[in-house]
């Protein structure tokens, strides 16, 4: 479906341009290596089992959590192309 000027596809190419950057993103965070015994922020073990599961993990579980979710907060949804935003 054209849109005005744009051309066929040119939405599902944005989508995907916007999918492809939060992969590559989130790639880039994935933590490499030998895991730490101890957390980097508190200094807390971390379980055997968490770093078996997460090759280079560097934060317990409480630390890695408040992280995430301060990431999550200060990062803004980009809504330009939102019917919801349009309302507001």
């Amino acid at each position: 479906m054209a849109g005005g000027w744009s051309r066929d596809g040119a939405v599902q190419d944005q989508i995907d341009a916007s999918v492809e950057d939060e992969v590559q993103r989130a790639r880039s965070q994935l933590a490499m290596g030998e895991s730490a015994v101890h957390c980097e922020e508190c200094d807390c073990a971390i379980p055997e089992a968490r770093r078996k599961a997460i090759p280079g993990v560097r934060l317990c579980v409480e630390c890695q959590s408040a992280l995430e979710k301060q990431e999550t907060s200060s990062r803004g949804i980009n809504r330009r192309g939102s019917k919801d935003s349009q309302l507001r």
